[in-house]
């Protein structure tokens, strides 16, 4: 196996395209990927990109994101522009048949939704799960979503979990139980949501919105959950992560040469390319009070 084909591997892109929070990224990176590197690369290659890309299109249904569906837009547009034409045409059937599929799906939720009201408990049990974007992103769906979305505790629990370098193992912890003892009243009265937003602000809002980076541990480039290394092996990690993040070009460099200054940070200027992208979301794009008529 070649050294690219391997890289390839280690880039993950069959498990991140079923990932809802990783999906437009993948896109992203497969869409320069073909229009920055598909005719450098051998066949074998090149066979698994193409494969990777009708993957991507084919599980669009299953995406609930606007941002989902543009990065799907922009990696078909780099299809037709890239592609053979034998594989371009199929590649293109396959988008305009996900679209389809993905709209009457979307219908069909819509009108599930109309009869179906889950309480605030059951919500915000959900939430718990989610990531901070996505969080953000729920609370402008409605009302209820909204309410469910600004709750204190899933706020705090992720300041906790995101900014705990900034404490104290034991203090963090205690955040994170939602304990602190005569402390608890004091925590309790903390706008928790606010307060994350100023430590989001302080802590260059750019990097903790990253989905890449490189893991000084797993010694190569993986995919960030909750800005933590997603590969799974690590083993118990140490308070500060050591992550340094990776713009979806430098993720393109590696690929074809093995090297994107690996060790190193991105410089400002990649950084800004990286993530002022269009599809990507901000997290404080929108006021509280900013929803969808639910």
């Amino acid at each position: 196996m070649s050294d690219q084909v391997e890289r390839y591997q280690i880039l993950g892109y069959k498990e991140a395209l079923t990932r809802t929070h990783h999906y437009p990224v993948a896109c992203k990176e497969l869409s320069l990927i073909l229009r920055e590197a598909y005719n450098k690369l051998p066949k074998n290659l090149q066979s698994l990109v193409f494969q990777d890309t009708l993957s991507s299109f084919k599980l669009l249904p299953q995406m609930w994101t606007d941002n989902a569906v543009s990065a799907a837009h922009l990696l078909v547009q780099s299809a037709e522009a890239t592609l053979p034409k034998q594989k371009k045409n199929v590649a293109t059937k396959e988008f305009k048949q996900a679209m389809v599929a993905s709209k009457r799906r979307g219908k069909a939720c819509r009108m599930q939704e109309c009869h179906t009201e889950l309480t605030q408990d059951v919500l915000v049990d959900i939430f718990s799960l989610l990531d901070t974007r996505s969080l953000v992103s729920a609370s402008l769906v409605s009302r209820s979503w909204n309410a469910a979305a600004c709750n204190n505790h899933l706020w705090q629990s992720l300041y906790a979990t995101i900014f705990a370098s900034d404490h104290n193992s034991s203090n963090a912890k205690d955040l994170l139980n939602g304990r602190r003892g005569e402390d608890n009243k004091e925590n309790s009265s903390v706008d928790w949501r606010e307060a994350f937003k100023r430590a989001y602000t302080d802590n260059s809002s750019k990097r903790l919105t990253t989905s890449r980076g490189y893991c000084l541990y797993c010694d190569m480039i993986v995919w960030l959950d909750g800005l933590k290394c997603g590969s799974g092996k690590c083993g118990p990690q140490p308070k500060m992560q050591p992550i340094v993040p990776k713009s979806s070009e430098q993720v393109v460099e590696y690929l074809l040469d093995g090297s994107s200054s690996m060790m190193s940070s991105d410089s400002d200027s990649d950084l800004d390319d990286c993530f002022d992208e269009w599809y990507i979301p901000k997290l404080w794009a929108h006021p509280l009070n900013q929803y969808r008529p639910g």
